[in-house]
């Protein structure tokens, strides 16, 4: 079957793209089915200032074979994932944690067995990757994953968000060479070695993934909400009767998933107070302090700054993220003291600067600023480790301290490389304004945390100059500085963060650490403010004994990883170069807290399932394009849009899912045979098979062509007006052609196999009659036979006395499912394939 994406009503009249679905189409132009993720559903249960997220997956497999679904996802960039499981049917499984290498190595293992299996890896602390193999024709597989976060507090409005789509990655360096880690559109390189991991295929223009995403928000604050407000999607809410909580949902219960969900809503008061939570059970004892900040009552510094400003122009940002970045950054401008400096830089390509050197904010200085601004236009990558150089390196030789600024979306790969310089200028403040709609909050989160600033997003609906007078208050007038808690002898231990931050705005102080006995003391908070000593005393009480609260101790080995991988953030692309005592260090804590992280895996494998024999089609899952990113614009790889012309000998399995209804797919005769693991099911092209698809989804033949070769030797051409025969092959041509032949029989026939038998039974099977044995058939074949499971599709008496008249002997019949354990011939192995009741046939034991 031919591959192309196109609108899942082709054929009728035409309807709006969000009503269509990337669909696989047959030669004959009816379509085959779509992509295995129905539908995800998000709730959330909010109490006080902690949220429990639950996420369910659906998968279904609409082919008439067996696949193994693979999809890339975003979650919270802070979330602390601590649970998976799988429901096959009415059976559900619950995932076990392991070590990454291990968890991959059993799903591989259930891969092969034909057993449905699930695998949950983490790419990056807000990216993952969702594996579920052997999904039956027409079977649904559930996926659940469950995770607890913090929820951010500021000037009495809780934010809770939820990202849904990984946005496109630039991915800088050199290719790789070998075989991609993953499936994704971007090849490894030498600076983001897991490229191919962190870049799902993405829909063609016009078009939609075929998946969509309900959530519903339980809200218990506590106290008393005055008002809650979502800025990015249409939102309704229900209140019982006398309850506290509130139920809130999207309105359209069928969201097409292209933009992060966020909820702010406000508390009575306007004021968080002081509270600590504490669990105490057999890890031990483990507590959060949160501390209300103080009141701003001190004056504006007025001492002269000197502020950088460095905007993403990359095609990525094209559209409404620049023109809303350039709305901000002039409101900043603007807000400019005449005695202050400055200077501005563009990063895509290439980096531009405006002035040698920060120059004074004076109206001359601000016009030429702002005549740069506004001739910048999106285009290009993402190359922003020149950028993040060009702003920082000029900080090391200063004595006073540089205030640097960056507005973009964050759509890089190499997130720990950037971390890893931002942490070699101490002598600089960064601050970091996220622009769009799903935004990289991994990164502009750490770029803020490591260059000890702030971070802010601005959404499409989001008010840019109230954005920009927050980032003018902040670098003017910081509101407590050089934090530290006096813990007056209480047994407390491993407190994160280490280093608290500097507050900016009218958030609390919150910390998470362990304690290793009960006590009571009066604690003091200090800081300064503008210079001044501020203390604020607080009595905290730590119980010798509390069940409750047990949550607490995921949240606490979350801050550690977190600490941790600040030693080495190049870890999070490259965890095969990790430091040994970082790596070591978080995959403990992810094994002893049932955490996920860049080290430990999820993987839940159904012991009883078995499909077909040989390995799944692998179907990449696409993700939509962020809202408001240009789709011609993004450098999202291979996203074809528009009446193009191809030759699919470029074209790997990947970005053949991509291609549009307008495209023309021309395939040249050394056209590349298209792997299994691509929607073209294997097929080799040739150039006959040139496939024209119209805009509305419909396939026109080629038409007849002269065949390129004859059949017979009376093939001719022309030459100076002779003809001359096409000569006889020679006897090696001839000897080549015959093993070409031999061998592609055979593969025909272990492919026959494959279909029925595990792939040991198979090995076996090829290496009958040879003298000297593998160490695993001696283990698998004994007396000259073998113990198997044949899985059937009808347990019938002639089924059973056809397996007899093989040799079949059994030795168990489990009731309850359609499996005859037992043991047959080694030689008569092959002749199970031939028997139609057959589904598959694996070892009884394996090793």
């Amino acid at each position: 079957a031919n591959v192309v994406a196109h609108a899942a009503a082709a054929g009728s009249a035409p309807k709006p793209a969000t009503q269509g679905s990337l669909s696989i189409v047959g030669a004959d132009g009816q379509p085959r089915g779509v992509c295995p993720l129905k539908h995800t559903d998000v709730r959330a249960e909010i109490s006080g200032f902690l949220s429990r997220v639950t996420v369910t997956q659906e998968f279904e497999n609409p082919f008439d074979e067996k696949i193994e679904a693979v999809y890339a996802f975003p979650l919270s960039a802070s979330a602390a994932v601590d649970d998976m499981t799988m429901r096959v049917g009415e059976r559900t499984v619950r995932g076990r944690i392991l070590k990454r290498e291990e968890a991959q190595a059993v799903y591989a293992a259930a891969r092969s067995a034909g057993r449905v299996a699930s695998l949950l890896d983490q790419e990056r602390p807000n990216i993952f990757t969702q594996s579920v193999a052997n999904i039956a024709p027409g079977e649904k597989v559930t996926i659940n994953i469950s995770y607890v976060e913090t929820l951010k507090y500021e000037d009495g409005s809780y934010e809770f968000s939820f990202p849904m789509v990984v946005g496109a990655r630039y991915i800088p360096g050199a290719a790789a060479t070998g075989t991609k880690q993953g499936g994704g559109r971007e090849p490894d390189t030498d600076r983001v070695p897991d490229a191919s991991r962190i870049t799902p295929p993405v829909v063609p223009e016009g078009m939609r993934a075929g998946h969509d995403i309900s959530l519903e928000v339980k809200l218990d604050a506590g106290v008393p909400v005055d008002a809650f407000r979502s800025v990015t999607h249409d939102i309704e809410d229900e209140r019982p009767a006398g309850a506290m909580t509130t139920l809130i949902r999207l309105k359209n219960k069928s969201t097409i998933p292209n933009k992060d969900f966020i909820l702010r809503y406000d508390v009575a008061g306007a004021k968080i107070t002081d509270a600590v939570l504490a669990h105490r059970g057999a890890r031990g004892g483990f507590f959060t302090l949160i501390l209300q900040p103080p009141e701003r009552v001190t004056t504006e510094d007025v001492m002269p700054k000197e502020l950088v400003f460095v905007l993403d122009t990359s095609g990525s940002m094209e559209g409404f993220p620049l023109e809303k970045a350039r709305e901000t950054m002039k409101l900043a401008l603007d807000g400019l003291y005449p005695h202050d400096t400055f200077n501005l830089i563009t990063f895509a390509g290439d980096t531009h600067i405006l002035f040698p050197q920060p120059v004074a904010a004076t109206p001359e200085n601000l016009k030429l600023a702002q005549r740069f601004l506004h001739s910048r236009s999106g285009g290009g990558g993402t190359e922003m480790m020149k950028a993040v150089r060009a702003a920082l390196d000029p900080s090391d030789a200063q004595s006073h301290v540089r205030i640097v600024c960056f507005m973009t979306d964050g759509y890089v790969g190499n997130e720990g490389e950037i971390l890893s310089e931002i942490q070699k200028h101490p002598n600089a403040r960064v601050f970091s304004f996220g622009v769009g709609s799903s935004v990289n909050r991994l990164l502009l989160d750490k770029m803020a945390e490591q260059g000890s600033g702030e971070v802010e997003y601005v959404t499409p609906n989001d008010d840019g100059s109230a954005a920009a007078r927050r980032f003018h208050q902040r670098v003017r007038n910081p509101l407590l500085t050089d934090i530290s808690i006096d813990w007056a002898g209480l047994p407390v231990a491993d407190v994160y963060p280490k280093r608290i931050p500097d507050l900016f705005g009218a958030k609390p102080v919150h910390l998470t650490g362990r304690y290793t006995g009960g006590g009571r003391a009066r604690i003091l908070l200090r800081g300064k403010m503008s210079g001044r000593v501020f203390v604020r005393e607080l009595d905290v009480t730590l119980p010798e004994v509390e069940a409750a609260h047990d949550v607490l101790a995921t949240l606490w080995a979350r801050a550690r990883i977190d600490d941790v991988m600040s030693d080495d953030f190049k870890s999070i692309q490259q965890p095969g170069d990790a430091k040994p005592d970082v790596r070591e260090t978080i995959t403990q804590l992810g094994l002893e807290f049932r955490l996920l992280t860049q080290f430990t895996s999820f993987v839940a494998v159904e012991e009883m399932t078995f499909t077909d024999g040989g390995e799944p089609r692998r179907i990449e899952v696409p993700v939509e394009l962020p809202e408001g990113v240009n789709h011609r614009a993004s450098t999202v790889g291979l996203a074809l849009s528009g009446r193009q012309v191809l030759n699919l000998s470029q074209i790997n399995s990947n970005s053949a899912s991509l291609l549009s209804a307008e495209t023309v797919m021309v395939v040249s005769e050394s056209a590349a045979l298209i792997d299994t693991n691509s929607a073209t099911l294997g097929r080799r092209f040739n150039q006959d098979d040139l496939v024209l698809v119209g805009g509305g989804g419909t396939i026109r033949p080629q038409p007849e062509r002269e065949p390129r070769r004859a059949k017979n030797k009376a093939a001719m051409k022309k030459d100076g007006g002779t003809q001359t025969d096409v000569p006889e092959p020679s006897p090696e041509e001839k000897k080549a052609q015959a093993q070409r032949e031999q061998e592609q029989k055979a593969q025909a026939e272990r492919s026959r196999l494959l279909a029925k038998l595990h792939p040991a039974l198979v090995a076996a099977i090829e290496r009958l009659g040879n003298k000297e044995s593998t160490p695993a058939e001696t283990a698998l074949i004994h007396n000259g036979k073998v113990e198997i499971q044949i899985w059937l599709d009808e347990k019938s008496p002639e089924v059973i006395a056809a397996l007899r008249a093989l040799g079949f002997e059994l030795t168990l019949e489990p009731q309850s499912a359609k499996l005859l354990i037992g043991w047959l011939p080694a030689d008569k192995l092959g002749a199970l394939a031939d028997i139609k009741s057959v589904r598959y046939v694996a070892p009884q034991k394996w090793r």
